[in-house]
């Protein structure tokens, strides 16, 4: 009585009498949806690995992996920290660097045993480290400390001599057991130290100072290499991205390829045009440089004030984390258009803060910018008085794709079709599968219909799927190829609401008497 796999046994052509069980997989697939909310930021930092992309979801989480913020420009911590105020919590982090980077590095006196940061940056001249009795008779306990991370103890490290130094060489870059594993902090090399161990407390500050190649980074420098190893940008390939920036990146020439990169990979790229730009020269510079795609977002250069709790200091930073942060923390159908942003103390044109100045974008001025297919922070908003994006539009000039809401939710069903309908390769072609493409692909879109990402302004099904003889002719079929269509209506965002009212003491008004209470009218 075997109990196979549908499809293992060739069921025309059985010849031993039994009972053969055969387990049927679901025939239609099911298709969840891609994550929306993964924001990737690249820029430079004190601390943690270079080229690699980390998950963080909190500050305390960027912290712990790259440092603090950095008052200095190209610093991811502080688009992180302004985009985690509009509540963006899931980040694909990568640290950049001009290639000066070094590893702050010590040398214990009179030996050659030499201890030095696990990762590169300044932020490794804070470590400490100190030798002290162990807790069993004849052994030593060594502690290494950076501030803001938990304290590493490698205890009872026995031996004397050379032996002492190669056994604590091997706990600290090894472990001890599953308790202690290998430092998270420092690596060392015993380098044949043959001393007599004593207690002391050593701090990297007195050794070879680590650097953060940050002094001359560019914005090329955060865009990076696409090859093996990747860095900067295209670090984030295949990590999900709905959204990305590079941390203040307001060199223009970088816009087309980030776009590039963009349309690749399905990601939102936001970008910005340097501070104190004016509206004549940041059309100027879009149109020179041939920018006009629905995958990037171009942020005029009108830069925001920012209350940087870490350093205690307002500073002027970059429009991009906080629309990042802001996208992030919507649904994708969803414009950031009138949606408050956070965190916001002011900008360039209202004035610094304090100044009392109130000066606002006139609306010739909101014109020609979003005319050019260039957004903006500003305050008001037509909700009223607070900072948020005026326009809600991304660089593209085809008023059907230049809305925020066709680009995330274009991407969103684009990548979750290909994260699932890959199954369906290498299966018979018959009208089974064809049934099963198309079942799979409407289940999907009624889910997001029954959500609310999508809809229709008259109650009509606002979506439709082909996939079967009409477009899968036998020509086409016996080659391999199979061919499904989809049309997918999506909702406007209502942009130019626009009232009518009638006022006058001649006016007639006509009432209409509505089902209800006796005697009930509405105007």
């Amino acid at each position: 009585m075997p109990i196979v796999q549908q499809g293992n046994i060739n069921t025309t052509a059985l010849v031993v009498p039994d009972l053969y069980v055969q387990i049927v997989s679901p025939q239609n697939l099911v298709l969840n949806g891609v994550p929306t909310n993964v924001l990737g930021v690249v820029g430079t930092s004190s601390w943690g690995p270079v080229g690699l992309p980390v998950i963080a979801s909190s500050m305390a989480d960027f912290a712990k992996m790259f440092g603090p913020v950095m008052p200095r420009k190209y610093d991811m911590g502080t688009q992180i920290a302004t985009a985690v105020q509009q509540g963006a919590s899931n980040f694909r982090c990568v640290r950049a660097s001009d290639g000066t980077d070094t590893a702050a590095s010590l040398t214990v006196p009179g030996t050659a045993f030499q201890l030095a940061a696990l990762y590169t940056g300044s932020l490794g001249n804070q470590v400490s480290f100190t030798l002290a009795a162990g807790s069993r008779g004849g052994t030593w306990r060594a502690t290494v400390v950076l501030p803001g991370l938990q304290p590493e103890v490698f205890d009872n490290v026995a031996g004397g001599g050379a032996q002492f130094w190669i056994n604590l060489a091997s706990a600290i870059n090894a472990g001890t057991g599953p308790q202690r594993g290998p430092s998270q902090i420092v690596v060392t090399t015993s380098g044949g130290t043959s001393l007599t161990p004593s207690a002391m407390n050593l701090s990297f500050s007195t050794g070879t100072p680590g650097t953060d190649g940050a002094s001359g980074a560019t914005a090329a420098t955060l865009v990076g290499v696409d090859t093996i190893p990747r860095k900067g940008l295209y670090a984030l390939r295949g990590q999900g991205c709905s959204i990305a920036l590079l941390a203040d990146g307001d060199d223009a020439t970088q816009w087309t390829t980030q776009v590039a990169f963009g349309l690749a990979e399905g990601v939102y790229m936001i970008l910005t045009s340097p501070a104190g730009d004016s509206i004549t020269n940041v059309v100027g510079t879009k149109q020179a440089v041939g920018l006009d795609s629905y995958a990037a977002k171009l942020m005029f250069g009108d830069w925001i004030w920012w209350n940087d709790q870490v350093n205690a200091s307002m500073r002027l930073v970059s429009p991009q984390g906080f629309v990042a942060g802001r996208l992030a923390n919507l649904s994708p159908e969803q414009s950031s258009l009138n949606k408050p942003l956070f965190g916001v103390i002011g900008s360039q044109k209202s004035g610094t803060p304090g100044s009392n100045q109130t000066t606002s974008y006139s609306a010739a001025e909101l014109a020609v910018l979003l005319g050019a297919g260039i957004d903006v922070i500003a305050n008001p908003q037509p909700a009223g008085a607070f900072w948020g994006v005026r326009g809600g539009h991304n660089s593209s000039s085809n008023a059907a794709t230049s809305g925020d809401n066709y680009t995330r939710l274009t991407n969103y069903i684009a990548a979750t079709l290909s994260a699932g309908m890959g199954q369906y390769v290498g299966q018979v072609i018959n009208q089974s599968l064809f049934r099963r493409i198309r079942a799979t692909q409407l289940s999907f879109l009624q889910a997001m219909l029954g959500q609310g990402l999508l809809g229709s302004t008259d109650g009509k099904l606002p979506f439709s799927v082909i996939c079967d003889l009409t477009n899968n002719p036998a020509n086409r079929t016996g080659l391999g190829y199979v061919q499904s269509d989809a049309q997918i209506q999506y909702q406007a965002i209502n942009e130019k609401f626009i009232v009518n009212m009638e006022g006058g003491q001649t006016v007639q008004v006509q009432r209409q008497t509505l089902p209800g209470a006796p005697g009930s009218l509405s105007a």
